[in-house]
């Protein structure tokens, strides 16, 4: 979870950079090395800064809800400090849209308190959603991630796939229709749930390689292994989204909003609330999660 800590002014040179870096790029590779560089900016020149200049003007973090992040970080400076904290982390999954206006990366993350510790304190996992901007580069739209154990060995980091072939011919969707109908969807999944079962729902919406994730657990990867996160059949687990994009091809989206949890046997009492986040992909004529993230937020847990 990449949080956050200084503030820059080097953003439009950054942006042309890797705006003519993405011309001679494919969609993919250029997004995966926009985030490569947003890592090791952050470690060259601190956290905050290195946020500054990756974050769309739109872009959302959560502090603890959904905020305009760049407005965010203009209106909460960060106090002088004489620590340099590094964080660091990598992709290991990537995907754009067909359009090659959209994509996500996800992987694991680590933090130190001081550049000069020798070990981080804190592990854990990153799911991003990046957008092509109006002059080629990229920018992240929205940034959430969970914390976790520290991994036994080291995950292998993203690779182009062997075959680079790309079908980017897709016809162009109705961006709004695509938006309404993926709204729909995310709430449809939250009314099956409430009637029936969390398990229910995740299993006509899950993907088969989804990946879920979930405070002080490693991803969840697939759809068996995503069933495992979820509560017990005596909760009722409800969503209401908050907002939804979709790529200009239509086959690529994120929901976000906020979740509760409650029993059956008190449902006006809350168990557990929090933001969640949801990556959707649309495989044959249907939207499925491929990436499920929670995050509670701690002063709402309990009423």
């Amino acid at each position: 979870m990449k949080k956050l800590i200084c503030a820059t002014l080097l953003l439009p040179f950054v942006s042309l950079a890797f705006s003519q870096q993405a011309k001679e790029k494919s969609a993919l590779q250029s997004m995966v090395d926009t985030e490569l560089a947003f890592a090791r900016m952050a470690g060259e020149q601190g956290i905050r800064p290195s946020f500054m200049a990756f974050i769309a003007d739109d872009g959302i973090l959560f502090r603890p809800r959904a905020v305009k992040g760049k407005q965010w970080m203009i209106d909460h400076p960060l106090p002088p400090s004489d620590k340099h904290s590094l964080l660091s982390w990598y992709p290991t999954a990537a995907e754009v849209a067909r359009a090659e206006d959209m994509g996500y990366t996800t992987g694991p993350w680590e933090y130190k308190a001081d550049i000069h510790d020798a070990k981080p304190v804190a592990f854990g996992n990153f799911l991003t959603v990046w957008k092509k901007q109006a002059d080629g580069s990229w920018k992240f739209a929205i940034d959430l991630g969970i914390s976790g154990p520290q991994p036994n060995a080291p995950i292998a980091a993203w690779q182009p796939p062997k075959n680079s072939k790309r079908d980017t011919k897709a016809a162009h969707a109705s961006v709004e229709a695509e938006q309404a109908l993926l709204r729909a969807k995310d709430s449809e999944f939250s009314k099956l749930s409430a009637v029936r079962d969390a398990q229910t729902a995740f299993n006509s919406f899950a993907a088969p390689d989804i990946r879920v994730f979930r405070d002080d657990k490693f991803p969840f990867i697939g759809k068996a292994a995503g069933l495992a996160a979820l509560p017990a059949n005596s909760s009722v687990w409800t969503w209401e989204p908050g907002f939804v994009d979709v790529s200009h091809s239509g086959d690529l989206g994120y929901t976000y909003g906020t979740y509760r949890i409650a029993g059956k046997d008190a449902p006006s009492k809350t168990v557990e609330s929090g933001n969640y986040y949801r990556i959707w992909k649309r495989q044959g004529n249907k939207w499925l999660v491929v990436a499920d993230l929670t995050n509670p937020v701690a002063d709402a847990k309990k009423n």
